[in-house]
């Protein structure tokens, strides 16, 4: 997967541990974020995140992305490919720069996306966000994301699992479990 293809108005790459402040710095602006899914970030749990995968998946599968506006991270994203299954894209963390947010910037990254990953045979992007978190219900909600069930084992909290379809067929027909 070209993650270049992801969007068309910022540098989109692969970030590594080089990348740690930058990517922590995005991260620490966003303390509402971390209210709501504990706990705060820390240079170790970047790291940790950039190597985290889900059961079955390799590090082939999965993207950890900057968005570079010149040199300035302004957006981070993990992506991981076929995840749970072929043909679904998972979302494991998507976060704007703080000083970018309101701005319809997040949309836009997501709305490039959307059209890159159906332009590559996908039919839906799954994520999760935090029950009880309005900024990123609102968001994933305006963005097309209908929520399928919400898990309670989470630890402190219990997160709701959304999905926007890319394109229409009945495997990808979500079911509302309330």
């Amino acid at each position: 997967m070209d993650v270049s293809a992801f969007s068309s108005r910022f540098t989109v790459r692969l970030l590594s541990d080089h990348d740690v402040e930058a990517v922590y710095a995005l991260c620490a602006g966003n303390p509402l974020f971390y209210r709501h899914c504990p706990p705060a970030v820390t240079r170790a749990s970047i790291l940790e995140d950039m190597q985290a995968l889900p059961p079955g998946k390799t590090m082939a599968d999965k993207f950890y992305v900057g968005y570079f506006a010149g040199d300035t991270l302004v957006a981070v994203m993990d992506l991981i490919r076929d995840s749970p299954n072929p043909g679904i894209a998972f979302l494991g963390f998507f976060m704007t720069d703080r000083s970018t947010q309101g701005q319809g910037l997040g949309s836009a990254l997501i709305g490039e996306l959307t059209a890159c990953l159906a332009g590559l045979g996908y039919r839906s992007i799954r994520l999760g966000w935090v029950k009880g978190n309005p900024q990123s219900e609102h968001f994933w909600l305006k963005n097309g994301f209908q929520p399928l069930l919400t898990t309670k084992n989470n630890g402190p909290y219990e997160v709701v699992i959304g999905e926007k379809r890319l394109v229409s067929s009945p495997e990808t027909t979500p079911t509302l479990i309330e």
